[in-house]
């Protein structure tokens, strides 16, 4: 309805259905508002509390090392919230600011300059006269390659028509970080830099300044913050595409979490999720949870009921029974084996390597194989092997002192024997969960180096990140190279085809004329 006139058409119940859909409407918009306002509180009292440990006294506990790690992840989480609390503000008219804004310093002028020059397509303007260029604007971005810092030159011509006076000029460019100064190559360089090579900010500045170009390590931290925000959707997307795959390893490893403020770190752990080595799909998506609850791993896999390949961690035990099929992991039933081996060369345990020896021979042999084609030397090969297994390991455990090393080694196999068994029903499911275990060694590394997570959100940005660089690696792409690109199109991608930019589906640029 768009006037008086077309509602004093109406008849009476038409104005009470009108008058219903109207309510309707209204409570749609104000459940709206309701959420987005809560959604504004908890990020302005989060920015609060990150802006006064940020600036607050420092920890008389922490070393300087340590202070410098907290610094960048602190102001790496207040840039991410104010990145996010600007778009979920409502759109409105700009007042002048009259506050005098800083101005940014300008770029060493002894530095490479590359020109690129943005021109509209057409100069003739729509009256029938030819534009004339009458002037220009100049940006300039920084760029980097290891070793070497260069500047982007960009110059946006402007045109104007002297009948009607109509003034033409080519967009700018669109950025990850709107009117900052870097290029998708140098933060690709940064992020790269810090979650897979695991290089502290604070160590960055210094390999900056050495190569001529000073970036304070709390600009670093900015721009982290943002370009983690900037990536989650395609995160997002990537957990999506991976939950659509059958089959899937879980593991989790601790690491250290430093909530502002407080003096100790607490164990926080990050979750590792990927699909087989035998799927097409290769892809790996972490997650980082404030703690070991199972909660986080029914969180994360909740709806899904596919194979999950996983060690005995009870807190995938609810998921097994709400649909997922637990496939068991041969390593960690050998492991138990060859620990009782070296520590006392048990003659069980010896035997015991060397039935699992088999069952992981065929596995090499029909590694290249398809899923059908190992199915089928598993059923032959295999099977009759696990069946001798079992019959041994029952008529061990009868022989061995009960509560002794060798058999609680027994006990653990038998225990879990319909899980250790499903591998050879499927092809397509891997023998154990050592796949998962290689993608969880980066956050081992990187613990040498940045020693602990300054908070919920650092870990979090940090695990989405890594996400996006280890699949990226699983794919065979340079991670440099596909962020790159990445950060460069996304402000651009629609929503509806962002999966184009994922890992899997990316294709480097040269590969896309």
């Amino acid at each position: 309805m768009s006037s008086n006139a077309d509602l004093a058409q109406l008849n009476p119940d038409q104005l009470r259905s009108f008058a219903v859909a109207l309510l309707q409407k209204v409570e749609v918009q104000d459940r709206t508002i309701r959420h987005q306002q809560a959604l504004n509180d908890k990020l302005i009292h989060e920015l609060a509390i990150q802006k006064r440990h940020r600036f607050g006294r420092r920890s008389e506990t922490m070393n300087p090392d340590q202070g410098s790690l907290l610094d960048e992840l602190t102001d790496a989480d207040i840039a991410a919230i104010e990145m996010e609390l600007a778009a979920t503000a409502p759109v409105v008219t700009a007042k002048p600011d009259t506050k005098q804004q800083p101005k940014r310093k300008a770029l060493p002028p002894e530095l490479p300059r590359t020109l690129i020059t943005h021109e509209p397509d057409n100069t003739q303007c729509a009256c029938g006269c030819q534009l004339k260029r009458i002037g220009e604007d100049v940006s300039e971005k920084l760029d980097y390659t290891p070793g070497e810092f260069t500047v982007e030159r960009h110059v946006r011509g402007k045109w104007a028509c002297g009948s009607c006076e109509t003034l033409i000029q080519a967009p700018v460019p669109a950025q990850v970080i709107d009117k900052g100064v870097p290029t998708s190559g140098l933060l690709a360089h940064v992020l790269v830099a810090k979650f897979g090579d695991h290089l502290p900010l604070y160590r960055q500045e210094t390999i900056f300044e050495r190569a001529g170009y000073a970036i304070p390590r709390s600009t670093l931290a900015e721009w982290v913050g943002r370009c983690g925000v900037a990536l989650q959707p395609l995160v997002d997307a990537l957990r999506e595409a991976l939950m659509t795959q059958s089959i899937l390893h879980a593991d989790e490893t601790p690491v250290p979490m430093l909530a502002p403020g407080k003096k100790k770190t607490h164990q926080a752990y990050v979750w590792a999720y990927a699909s087989t080595r035998f799927d097409p799909l290769q892809a790996v998506v972490y997650e980082f949870a404030p703690s070991r609850a199972g909660k986080h791993a029914r969180a994360f896999l909740q709806g899904w009921q596919g194979k999950l390949v996983c060690d005995d961690f009870a807190g995938y035990k609810a998921g097994f029974e709400q649909g997922m099929t637990e496939i068991a992991c041969w390593a960690h039933a050998r492991r138990k084996f060859y620990d009782l081996h070296a520590s006392g060369k048990s003659t069980v345990a010896e035997q015991a390597l060397a039935f699992i020896g088999q069952l992981y021979a065929i596995e090499a042999e029909t590694k290249a194989l398809t899923p059908t084609q190992r199915r089928t030397i598993r059923q032959t090969r295999a099977v009759p092997i696990l069946d001798e297994l079992y019959t041994w390991l029952i008529a061990q455990r009868q022989r061995v002192p009960k509560g002794s090393a060798t058999s609680k080694a027994i006990h653990y196999s038998l225990k879990r024997w319909a899980g250790l068994k499903r591998y050879v029903e499927d092809g397509a499911v891997p023998i154990d969960n050592n796949w998962v275990e290689n993608q969880v060694r980066p956050w081992a590394l990187g613990r040498k180096n940045w020693l602990f997570a300054g908070s919920l959100r650092s870990g979090q940005r940090g695990a989405a990140i890594m996400s996006l660089i280890q699949s990226a690696k699983l794919n065979g792409h340079d991670p440099y190279d596909y962020l790159k690109d990445v950060l460069q199109r996304l402000p651009t991608q629609k929503a509806s085809a962002i999966d184009e930019l994922l890992p899997h589906r990316w294709m480097a640029p040269d590969k896309t004329g």
